[in-house]
């Protein structure tokens, strides 16, 4: 062997060692590399405000909805303002033909004028009779008598009055005013129709919208977690304000309040019903609209993590947490809620500076070495 490097030129001896050397310092390069581990997103876990959201399905109504009916039989003469309209209380909405009810009018002061006169007549005969029964001429059972008849008279006259009046209150009720100011809602009838006290449906519905009541259910359970926590003095009670989630998706800019419940359980449906009211000085909100009722629990100091960071196995849900020589170890987690697109995880199964993998999971599996990377850069097990 000597003999054949011996013979060797001294450049082409310089070109082996060359090769040797490189073939040696690429060898050790990869095995670094595989050293390093998995290049895979890492976060670093740190205490958070969050809220744990209950959401609720409502319906929306007014602080007032008044079915508008009339209280007198006639045909509809008047319709004063239309579908959606805006009215305040006292507006004139509707009028009914007031003639009939007007002549029954006129007939029953007619008969109080009646009344009037014969009980001026009956006072005018006792004053009459008065004398003659002093001077005994006439004998005081005949002023009994016309006693009598001037009590009669005075009944008859506060009947009719009482006629008279309820004849006014009819007439009055021929033309129908708003009882509250809101929004107009459907008219179903038109001017000749005939309207009655008995109709089944009325001539519309009236809502007051400057605040609304939010009507929705919550089970037995969430009833009595509701209670207990709004109580709660620990750093988990629960807001006292609620929000509102429109049909859209988005969420009303006014909080409200729960000011009322059913005080009792439904036995066909295990559910109690509870009242949000809202503030709606915008008239954004109407009768009849639906929305969710967002109740949240409130977390001072919350442990996050990315829904896409955890993988589940049957019905337990697990991490990868690196330790300090950046190996992943499966862990099981506990899972309070969700807020947002993160799960919020008690304390008992992660902690504050915690490192997480939160992507690539189908690559680890139980101690194999991870090259963390957050946000573009490498970090190392001391960050």
């Amino acid at each position: 062997m000597n003999i054949v490097l011996n013979t060797l030129p001294i450049t082409s001896m310089k070109a082996l060692v060359f090769v040797c050397c490189s073939i040696v310092l690429l060898g050790c390069k990869e095995e670094e590399k595989k050293d390093e581990g998995l290049p895979l997103p890492v976060i670093t876990l740190k205490e958070e405000r969050a809220a744990k959201g209950y959401q609720y399905l409502g319906s929306i109504e007014g602080v007032e909805n008044v079915e508008i009916r009339p209280q007198v039989d006639g045909i509809l003469e008047k319709i004063y303002v239309d579908e959606g309209d805006f009215v305040k209380k006292g507006d004139i909405l509707f009028e009914v033909n007031s003639q009939p009810y007007r002549e029954d009018y006129k007939n029953a002061m007619a008969n109080v004028e009646l009344e009037r006169a014969r009980l001026r007549k009956a006072k005018t005969e006792i004053e009459r009779l008065q004398p003659l029964i002093d001077n005994e001429v006439i004998s005081e059972v005949r002023m009994e008598t016309t006693k009598a008849d001037y009590e009669v008279a005075q009944s008859s006259l506060r009947r009719a009055e009482a006629q008279a009046a309820n004849m006014r209150i009819n007439l009055d009720f021929t033309t129908i005013e708003a009882p509250v100011s809101g929004f107009m809602g459907r008219i179903p009838k038109s001017i000749g129709n005939v309207v009655k006290k008995t109709d089944s449906e009325p001539l519309t519905i009236l809502s007051n919208v400057e605040d609304v009541y939010i009507y929705f259910s919550m089970s037995e359970s969430d009833y009595l977690y509701y209670e207990r926590m709004k109580e709660d003095s620990t750093s988990r009670k629960l807001n006292p304000d609620v929000k509102l989630v429109l049909a859209d998706g988005s969420v009303y800019e006014r909080p409200g309040t729960i000011d009322a419940n059913s005080g009792q359980i439904d036995r066909n449906t295990g559910s109690i019903s509870l009242r949000a009211k809202f503030p709606n000085p915008d008239t954004l909100l109407r009768s009849g609209n639906t929305g969710k009722v967002l109740m949240e629990q409130i977390y001072p100091k919350a442990i996050l993590i990315p829904q896409g960071a955890t993988t589940s196995i049957q019905d337990k849900k697990f991490v990868f947490v690196l330790d300090e020589n950046n190996l992943a170890h499966r862990k099981e987690i506990n899972i309070e809620g969700r807020s947002g697109k993160n799960y919020i995880v008690s304390e008992e199964s992660l902690k504050e500076k915690d490192r997480i993998v939160v992507s690539g999971l189908n690559r680890l599996a139980e101690g194999i070495k991870v090259k963390p990377v957050e946000r573009g850069k490498l970090l190392t097990n001391k960050e």
